[in-house]
């Protein structure tokens, strides 16, 4: 009974304050992404700069909007 109670404080309770997100944090998760893509063959030696920078200025521009 308990761990439904907190887990419906976890659900309710309001979005934490929205802290900047760091130049760092943003090549970690475009990294990633990058990563998931040569796993599933989607990126080649031959397309990841363009792919990159893709990859990079969408997630700035949702972590930034």
């Amino acid at each position: 009974m308990a761990a439904a109670k907190q887990k419906d404080k976890l659900e309710t309770s309001p979005e934490p304050a929205s802290r900047p997100v760091n130049d760092e944090a943003i090549l970690k998760v475009a990294k990633e992404v990058a990563v998931k893509f040569i796993e599933v063959g989607r990126l080649t030696p031959a397309n990841f700069a363009e792919t990159f920078q893709s990859i990079y200025k969408t997630v700035h521009d949702a972590v930034r909007s």
